[in-house]
C-alpha cells in the first residue's frame, strides 16, 4: 500500500527539519510532501535549502485548503493512503505503520488518538474535545476517544472525496459527517509531544470558538447535509 505523508506548514521554520529528518530517519520508505501554506517566515526557503520535497502555495489558504491540496497531489499520483502530520513536531511517525495496516484491513479513517486506552487530563481545552465526542455519539452512534486529533490517516474512498470538496476539511465534524455517510473509522493509541517551537493558533478564546463551531456543525449542518456515496 502505497501512503502518503503530507505536511501542512505555515511559518514552521524553526521546526520543520527537525520533523523531516527525524521522519526519514524512522520511515524512510515512506513518501511525503510539504504543503507549505504562504508562510512569512523562511519556511519554504529551508526547505529548498534541504531539497524537501514541497508544494509552495504562495497565499495562505489555511488548514483546509492547505490539506486539500494534498489530498489532491495523492489523488493525482494514486495513493492508497494519506496522513495529516504536523509541521510543529507533535505527531511521531512510529505509530504510522501501525495506523497503514488498519487502513488495509478496509477502514476509511484512522484517528491517532491519545485516549484509547489512557485517561484524559482535565482542562478547558479537553471538556471542548469531550463535547464534541459526545456530540458524535449521539449523532453516529460512534464513540471517538479523541475527536480533535490531528493525526488522522484516510483511505482512497475518502482521498477522493476530500480532494474535490471544498466543504470536507480535516476536521472532527467532516469525521462525524463521514461516519454517517458509511464511512469505517477506528482509532489507534499514540503518543504526542508538546510543540516545542512557536505557539499554537487555538489561544483558550480560540479553543472555546472552535469547540462551538464544531459541536453546531455536528448538530446542526450535518443533520441536514445531503450524504455522498462513498465508492470502492
Amino acid at each position: 500500500m502505497r501512503t502518503l505523508i503530507v505536511i501542512p506548514a505555515y511559518n514552521e521554520e524553526k521546526s520543520i527539519v527537525r520533523v523531516v529528518e527525524h521522519l526519514r530517519e524512522v520511515l524512510p520508505d515512506y513518501d511525503y510532501v510539504i504543503i507549505n501554506d504562504g508562510s512569512t517566515d523562511n519556511t519554504a526557503g529551508i526547505c529548498r535549502q534541504h531539497g524537501y520535497h514541497m508544494i509552495d502555495q504562495k497565499i495562505n489558504l489555511g488548514l483546509s485548503g492547505t490539506f486539500q491540496c494534498g489530498m489532491k497531489y495523492a489523488r493525482k499520483h494514486g495513493y492508497d493512503a494519506v496522513i495529516q502530520f504536523d509541521g510543529d513536531g507533535q505527531h511521531r511517525p512510529e505509530y504510522i505503520p501501525a495506523m497503514a495496516a488498519k487502513i488495509e484491513e478496509g477502514y476509511d479513517i484512522v484517528i491517532g488518538s491519545r485516549f484509547v486506552d489512557k485517561p484524559k487530563p482535565k482542562s478547558m481545552r479537553m471538556f471542548g474535545g469531550n463535547m464534541i465526542e459526545l456530540f458524535t455519539k449521539l449523532t453516529t452512534g460512534k464513540n471517538i476517544h479523541d475527536p480533535t486529533s490531528g493525526m488522522r490517516m484516510y483511505g482512497r474512498r475518502i482521498i477522493r472525496f476530500m480532494a474535490e470538496e471544498i466543504n470536507l476539511p480535516p476536521e472532527p465534524d467532516t469525521i462525524s459527517y463521514l461516519i454517517r455517510c458509511g464511512a469505517k473509522v477506528t482509532e489507534v493509541q499514540v503518543e504526542m509531544d508538546e510543540r516545542l517551537e512557536g505557539e499554537s493558533y487555538l489561544n483558550a478564546w480560540r479553543s472555546m470558538q472552535y469547540m462551538m463551531n464544531v459541536c453546531t456543525s455536528i448538530l446542526v449542518i450535518g443533520a441536514f447535509r445531503p450524504k455522498i456515496e462513498l465508492e470502492d
